[in-house]
Parts: C-alpha cells; structure tokens; sequence
C-alpha cells in the first residue's frame, strides 16, 4: 500500500479485489476524510491531555484538601467533558443504528444551542466548516 503522505492512503487495493468504483469514491472523497480523520486525533489527543490534567487536579485535593478557583473551573469543565462524551458515547455502543441517532441529537442540540461535543471538539468549530466547505467545493467542481 503507498501512501503519498502521512494521513492519504492509496485506496488501489480496493480495485485489485474487484471494487473498482468503491476504489473511485473513496479516491474523490480522501482529502476530506484524510482531514477531519487528522482533526479528530488532533481533538482526541487535547481531550486526553485535558482529562490527565484533571486527573492530576483530583489527587491535589486528595492530598491537601484544597484547590484554586481556576483549578475548580477547569476540573469543573473537564466532567462536564467526560459527561458529555459518556452521552454521546453509551448510545453509540448500545443502541444499533446509533451513528444516525447521534447526528441527529447533533443537529437538534445546535438549533436549540446546546453543546452536546466536549470542549476539545468544539474549539475547532471553524476547522469543521473549513472541511465541509472544501468538500463542496470540490463536489461542485468535478460535477460541473
């Protein structure tokens, strides 16, 4: 398998099986997915690195009894993280079909202005768009 850098895959192994057109719609589609695959580990790894914080934050009112406003915030914002992503993430695994489930209680949460993604996820907002509008734009380009 080649691969032309770090996050594209050359899907060509796909048409040596048979799947020629599966092959072609991933090609049209890998620099967008090889986007928002790279930000979803960039997000992943900053809510990792905020949860070790916490975690750090905890065994220091373990130990004195006592922590700073800004400790209690960011501790504070970090469950209200893990909530979320337990919200998000027991349906996902439960429930069949769950991944339209889950777009779904997205899309209603950002009507009504409900954040329903952790902290991590929600910073990057712009970057999302970004990807979704380059893939209409190449959408566009090749249907023209």
């Amino acid at each position: 398998m080649k691969q032309n850098s770090k996050w594209e895959i050359d899907f060509s192994f796909f048409e040596i099986k048979g799947r020629k057109e599966f092959a072609d719609r991933l090609k049209l589609n890998s620099k967008k997915s090889s986007k928002a695959l790279r930000l979803f580990f960039i997000n992943l790894h900053s809510e990792a690195k905020e949860t070790r914080d916490a975690s750090k934050i905890i065994v220091k009112f373990v130990r004195n009894g006592k922590l700073s406003k800004q400790e209690e915030k960011e501790l504070r914002l970090q469950v209200y993280d893990l909530l979320k992503i337990m919200g998000i993430g027991v349906p996902f695994v439960m429930i069949p079909g769950s991944t339209i489930l889950i777009l779904f209680l997205m899309k209603i949460a950002e009507k009504r202005g409900i954040n329903i993604l952790p902290s991590s996820f929600s910073k990057n907002k712009i970057n999302i768009e970004t990807i979704k509008n380059d893939f209409k734009k190449e959408n566009t380009k090749k249907n023209i």
